[in-house]
């Protein structure tokens, strides 16, 4: 039988606090793993702590040295982290011509700033032990075709997908995989604003030939898979999770 089981593991699941990661890191600790979640809210980041029974981690992801530091201190404190799920992200809903500099930056030095450099600062000490890993990127529809108001959020989940195939060649050869899964419109704290739009949330409704925006449970089932052995040989891929949105 194929081994969608993941005991054993460590998991490192960013952003684990609330909606999709949270939902993530549930059903990772449900199929075995040890689930390590962080945010950058301390209070939140003690509270992951608790509900996984690991440790409190709370980490800046827009300062690539902080990263590093957190990283170093996770693999000595946890007994070495062997799998990553890159879920924190952040979105500035707006019209492309009123998206400011500082929109644009927060934008990209979480979605993929921070996602690259906490993927190299892990990759790196998997090297330097000679392990395997496996990380999975959270992206999004919105990187792989167009919708309105996502100029900053599109392009910089555009640049997670084509890292993820970066990434994944690179590092396939030290045995860790860099996998990715791109979600619909998902319910969460950070879609509310949207779907609570009822003209916005029809059209974009429209748009799902299967009839239904997504729930977070939607998303855990592709990215256990793509941690599990029973994704060993696959590298390099983004999962779209998004009811049909982009067959058009």
């Amino acid at each position: 039988m194929v081994n969608f089981r993941l005991d054993g593991h460590r998991v490192l699941v960013t952003g684990a606090g609330r909606g999709l990661g949270r939902a993530i890191a549930d059903g990772l600790a449900e199929l075995g793993a040890t689930v390590y979640g962080t945010s950058r809210d301390a209070a939140i980041a003690q509270q992951i702590g608790k509900r996984y029974g690991t440790l409190s981690l709370s980490v800046e992801m827009t300062e690539p040295n902080s990263i590093q530091e957190f990283v170093d201190k996770l693999q000595s404190d946890s007994g070495g982290i062997d799998m990553l799920v890159n879920n924190a992200g952040v979105n500035i809903p707006r019209p492309a011509i009123e998206v400011s500099s500082q929109d644009w930056d927060t934008v990209f030095d979480t979605n993929l700033k921070g996602n690259f450099f906490l993927s190299t600062a892990l990759a790196k000490s998997w090297m330097e032990t000679n392990s395997a890993g496996s990380i999975v990127n959270i992206t999004s529809q919105a990187g792989i075709v167009g919708i309105e108001e996502r100029a900053a959020y599109g392009t910089s989940k555009a640049g997670l997908i084509h890292l993820t195939k970066i990434l994944a060649l690179e590092w396939a050869q030290n045995r860790i995989r860099v996998n990715a899964v791109a979600p619909t419109f998902i319910r969460t704290e950070m879609t509310e604003s949207t779907l609570t739009r009822p003209e916005w949330a029809a059209e974009l409704l429209s748009r799902i030939p299967i009839g239904r925006f997504g729930e977070p449970e939607d998303v855990v089932g592709a990215v256990a898979f793509l941690l599990s052995d029973a994704a060993l040989l696959i590298t390099g891929h983004n999962i779209t999770i998004d009811g049909g949105y982009t067959i058009r």
